[in-house]
């Protein structure tokens, strides 16, 4: 299959790079990484979760985060909303599109969010619906699309059966999530082949995470189904606190090189968030993981 000429990158780092970190990141730190990616390119950055506080502390301030926000013209700023409370923060903060999420593992959705995938469906629909009213886009999110770390091996069916609820319900698109990392090449081409007979590949993402080093791979397999949407993580920030072992999800910068030399536009702009990571493991006290922001990084140094 020829691959796509373009593809959109949905920038989820101010959301799940940082939502595991331990040290509490400040509101200005958050804002700054945001504005930041907005000015290297990126066009769609994940901002902020309004979940509890109780269960991820790192987002407590996500109606601060938001109203800091000074947005840039042709940048859309999601925000993830798990539930109608959520939902409702979100509005009153001022969000005009917005993202839910279920899981293709029973185990995975009873430790994540603490109901059955069928009740995690129906909270979905009680957010999409609402936004249906006040015409606010909203995104669906399947978690373990690749792997579980409580059952391990997840059928392609099982996915698509989640995937197409959401798509059912009105979610403009749906991002399949390797949460574990444990996905490969042919296992990605089966699940989007699964998933692709219910909901068109044109409204679908891959999200895709590094822990056992398969995530750029697996991209590489979702580009050649027809996907051309990817999330992705400025310094290959993430990981998931329900899924022990999680290392961070894909680098936007290792994906932006990959397009590159593919010769597929993304229009980011490479130099410019190299800086980023840069920027944002510093403040985090560790230097980026990403090989492309490492390597980069070390030839600005030997002066090439």
């Amino acid at each position: 299959m020829t691959l796509p000429s373009k593809v959109r990158l949905v920038e989820v780092g101010p959301r799940d790079g940082l939502q595991n970190e331990k040290q509490l990141i400040s509101t200005d730190i958050k804002v700054e990484l945001i504005h930041r990616l907005a000015l290297a390119g990126l066009h769609t950055i994940e901002a902020t979760a309004f979940v509890s506080s109780k269960w991820v502390p790192q987002m407590a301030d996500a109606a601060a985060v938001f109203a800091a926000i000074q947005p840039l013209p042709g940048v859309a700023y999601p925000v993830l909303t798990p539930n109608q409370q959520g939902f409702e923060a979100a509005i009153k903060a001022g969000a005009k599109e917005v993202s839910v999420f279920s899981a293709a593992s029973e185990t995975f959705s009873q430790k994540n969010t603490h109901c059955s995938i069928s009740e995690s469906l129906e909270r979905c629909r009680v957010v999409v619906e609402a936004a249906k009213v006040q015409h606010i886009k909203v995104r669906g999110y399947v978690s373990c699309a690749l792997g579980c770390p409580y059952e391990g091996g997840i059928k392609p069916q099982a996915v698509a059966e989640v995937a197409r609820a959401l798509f059912a319900m009105g979610c403009y698109e749906v991002s399949l999530g390797d949460t574990i990392g444990t996905g490969t090449p042919e296992k990605t081409k089966l699940m989007i082949e699964a998933v692709a007979r219910w909901v068109p590949l044109k409204k679908l993402a891959g999200h895709f995470h590094d822990t056992w080093g398969m995530a750029i791979a697996n991209v590489y397999a979702a580009l050649e189904m027809g996907v051309s949407v990817f999330d992705s993580s400025v310094a290959g920030l993430g990981g998931c606190p329900y899924a022990p072992g999680a290392l961070g999800n894909v680098a936007t910068e290792d994906v932006v090189w990959l397009l590159q030399g593919c010769g597929i536009e993304c229009g980011v702009n490479l130099e410019m968030l190299v800086d980023t990571a840069a920027w944002i493991s510093s403040q985090l006290g560790r230097v980026p993981v990403s090989r492309v922001a490492t390597a980069r990084l070390a030839q600005r140094a030997r002066g090439a």
